[in-house]
């Protein structure tokens, strides 16, 4: 066994508990906003390592999609099976999406989260505009690949690496010198991904102490059934759709699939962004689960733009507990539009900042149902927007190993063996 990896895992655990505990104890003191302990403590020390984690996290996400997507287009033996992959990786997404949605407004809808919620205040929320279908497709494509890259536009950097990584097989020679240049940096960047593991640990704990000193659980008691039916479908999807598909699809090993893939599931909880993890997430993927290269690149990245499967149980659940609180009894062809909004959008919407609200506020506009009770919801969502983050990311690892076990480019040796933690 390998102690270094077990230690890790131990100690990035050890600091999400500590963080629960020393931030909820932070809560219950209630520290006013002048305090030493919230201006140095909170507001100082957690805050710069929290943020200097994340940030860790995020300055290697686009060096990282745009080297390892190139290396994966121009490994692929035929070309055209780059279009394949991606009609498959996009329609199980939209699939486990899809899925997503159903599982919540089913619970929701037995449940019935708003029946007898007193609006005590005044509540406003206003969205801002989804972009037109149209311009969601022409933007797709980069017009300058470095101002996409200094964005951290991930379709637009997707889509040139992959232009990128056709042209480098198409060259020739010249392409496959160039090649060579982009798997060493390649090496060298997962190589800075395994340093930052050393640091996750207190990274975890600072993020996760100030989310829960500053949430605590007042939230959860006003919006109760709320919150645990968002939870329910989310551990429901996670647990249960996850492992029946990875195991009916590919044949693979649930319980081992889980057990590697933890620690990528407890970073994307304490960052609650899917991007942020994606360093994490690929690594994981390649050399703990055998994905190769040529498959994950493109499915990692991608899942992490589109696949909105936590963000579209939010959304389900969210649409009938405001129909609950405005008193509107939703139809049987409202709840179809809910599903298919919510899983289109899941697209339409991919690198857009707000993503989640937005989408939450088109499928309301299509119910008729007001968009200012989204209003209601945004103080309980940043725990939410954790366990989500780390199903997401749960749900691009099972589609990047049905994926690969399809396309056989996943190493099962490298899978099945729980000792395997790649190089």
């Amino acid at each position: 066994m390998d102690l270094a990896k077990t230690s890790l895992t131990r100690n990035i655990l050890i600091g999400m508990l500590a963080g629960m505990v020393f931030g909820l104890l932070l809560f219950f003191l209630g520290l006013n906003e002048n305090s030493i302990v919230k201006t140095y403590l909170l507001d100082g020390l957690l805050k710069v390592v929290g943020d200097v984690f994340v940030r860790s996290l995020k300055v290697l996400v686009v060096p990282l999609v745009l080297v390892s997507l190139i290396c994966g287009t121009a490994a692929m033996d035929d070309i055209r099976r780059l279009g394949a992959v991606g009609v498959k990786t996009v329609a199980l997404y939209l699939a486990t999406t899809c899925i997503a949605i159903s599982i919540a407004l089913g619970l929701a809808l037995v449940f019935q989260p708003g029946e007898g919620f007193e609006l005590t205040d005044s509540v406003s929320f206003t969205a801002k505009e989804a972009p037109p279908l149209i311009e969601v497709i022409i933007n797709i494509f980069p017009t300058n690949p470095f101002q996409a890259m200094a964005e951290g536009n991930m379709l637009q950097v997707i889509t040139f690496a992959i232009l990128m990584g056709i042209a480098l097989v198409l060259a020739g020679d010249a392409g496959s010198r160039v090649l060579s240049v982009f798997k060493d940096m390649n090496e060298v960047i997962m190589k800075l991904v395994v340093l930052l593991m050393h640091i996750a640990p207190y990274g975890v704990f600072a993020k996760i102490t100030l989310v829960f000193a500053t949430t605590g659980y007042g939230a959860i008691k006003t919006l109760g059934l709320y919150f645990v039916l968002v939870l329910l479908s989310l551990i429901l999807h996670a647990v249960v759709v996850y492992p029946i598909l990875l195991k009916s699809l590919s044949g693979l090993n649930p319980l081992l699939f889980f057990k590697k893939f933890r620690n990528v599931q407890m970073f994307a909880f304490s960052t609650a962004s899917s991007n942020a993890t994606i360093p994490v997430t690929l690594r994981a993927v390649e050399k703990r689960l055998g994905v190769r290269n040529r498959i994950a690149s493109f499915t990692v990245p991608l899942g992490a733009t589109i696949n909105m499967d936590g963000t579209a149980i939010m959304q389900g659940v969210a649409t009938v507990f405001i129909a609950n609180v405005a008193g509107i009894d939703l139809t049987f062809t409202q709840i179809l539009m809910v599903i298919a909004t919510a899983t289109l959008a899941s697209i339409g919407t991919a690198g857009v900042p707000g993503v989640g609200l937005i989408m939450l506020a088109m499928v309301l506009q299509q119910v008729g149902l007001p968009v200012e009770y989204i209003g209601l919801i945004i103080g309980i969502d940043r725990l939410l927007d954790m366990v989500r983050t780390a199903v997401n990311v749960t749900g691009d690892a099972t589609v990047s190993c049905i994926i690969a076990k399809s396309e056989k480019e996943i190493d099962e040796a490298v899978f099945s063996d729980p000792e395997s933690k790649g190089s």
